[in-house]
């Protein structure tokens, strides 16, 4: 690789990646600019009467945004040491889908609608506004997720043998004659109520019925408190950690100490 060739490699991974200059945050702008654009392109395409007078130009529209965000989708796979890294990333995904869907409705009508995922790319903006509170709790809820993912799912496991449990006794109870027709609906119901949403389309007319649904009701108010709790844990044992907005130039990955020299995911400096 010729040294010509790092330079302008390096110049835009700063000015792709990273914020913390003039031209980064220029680009970042514009960017969100135009994904919140072409979200409402897409949006407004879906108004029948807005496609019947302007379905030509939000067509037109819509592919010009799709050629730049193309562009750009290349441009971050070239500016990165590891393109297969941002590739398969959270953004790199959302990037690729972000205008994937117009190809594809030149074969398959109806798919750009899958556009509004763009959306999400919205995200950004805090990078790009240089709210760094914000990245770091960002960053310690996202850690706190996922030290705490085994305990969650143990805990929705339990939630899930309670409702098939509780919407298999309901069928019992009360029987086809007051609306519980099958196991499968008696768990819905069981799930509609321990989430204390009651859409009261069924509900039970036994004393025993209402008694169990009583029960449930009561558990449904400390259904969040539990993994609430264990996250709290969580983000309380990761406060001592600090990070920084530096995206690593290899595989564009962030969330970095901020003394970090070498990037903890491939070991690349920074």
């Amino acid at each position: 690789m010729t040294t010509n060739w790092k330079t302008i490699k390096h110049k835009l991974h700063t000015i792709i990646f990273e914020a913390d200059t003039s031209k980064g945050k220029l680009f970042d702008v514009s960017l969100i600019f135009l994904i919140i654009l072409s979200v409402i392109a897409v949006m407004l395409n879906s108004v029948k009467p807005i496609n019947l007078h302007y379905g030509n130009l939000l067509y037109i529209a819509e592919w010009v945004f799709t050629i730049i965000f193309t562009v750009e989708y290349i441009l971050r796979l070239v500016s990165v040491g590891k393109p297969m890294k941002y590739a398969t990333s959270f953004f790199g995904i959302v990037d690729l889908v972000a205008f994937i869907p117009t190809y594809l409705s030149v074969f398959i009508p109806g798919s750009e609608m899958f556009l509004v995922v763009r959306v999400l790319r919205v995200l950004r903006i805090f990078r790009v506004l240089k709210i760094l509170p914000y990245i770091t709790e960002a960053q310690m809820l996202r850690r706190a997720l996922v030290a705490s993912r085994r305990k969650i799912f143990v805990f929705l496991l339990a939630v899930l043998l309670i409702v098939i449990i509780m919407g298999s006794m309901m069928y019992v109870i009360e029987g086809e004659e007051n609306g519980f027709t099958s196991i499968p609906r008696s768990i819905y119901w069981s799930i509609v109520t321990l989430t204390t949403v009651g859409y009261g389309d069924i509900s039970p007319n036994t004393p025993l019925g209402q008694i169990l649904a009583s029960i449930i009701m009561i558990f449904g108010y400390g259904l969040i408190a539990v993994p609430t709790g264990i996250v709290t844990v969580e983000i309380a044992r990761g406060k001592s950690n600090t990070f920084n907005t530096q995206a690593c130039p290899e595989c564009s990955a962030k969330g970095h100490d901020s003394d970090a020299k070498n990037c903890k995911y491939c070991g690349a400096e920074l």
